[in-house]
């Protein structure tokens, strides 16, 4: 069995590198990433409760696999739409008005 502390400090950490990196920046690739790591923080979560769990089953890894399948729709769409509004814009800072 594994210890509990480790894998949901990580999470914990992964989870607030994500929220910061959401809250604090304006650029729009780095807001992406700040999701992704919210997301990777989710995942972990869902895989240690598995482990964790004395059901025997693989529900915390199916759910993982299905966050990793949205997660990787949510990039293609994300970076489809910044780069149609650096196209249109010049710019993909968050911050500054279209006009």
């Amino acid at each position: 069995m594994i210890h509990t502390a480790g894998p949901y400090t990580l999470a914990c950490v992964l989870v607030a590198l994500g929220l910061y990196g959401m809250l604090a920046r304006r650029h729009a690739v780095l807001f992406l990433v700040g999701a992704e790591l919210v997301l990777a923080g989710g995942g972990l979560l869902l895989v240690t409760a598995g482990a964790l769990g004395a059901d025997g089953t693989w529900s915390g890894q199916v759910l993982t696999l299905f966050v990793i399948t949205i997660a990787a729709a949510e990039v293609v769409i994300a970076l489809a739409v910044i780069v149609a509004a650096y196209r249109r814009r010049a710019h993909i800072d968050l911050s500054q008005d279209a006009g």
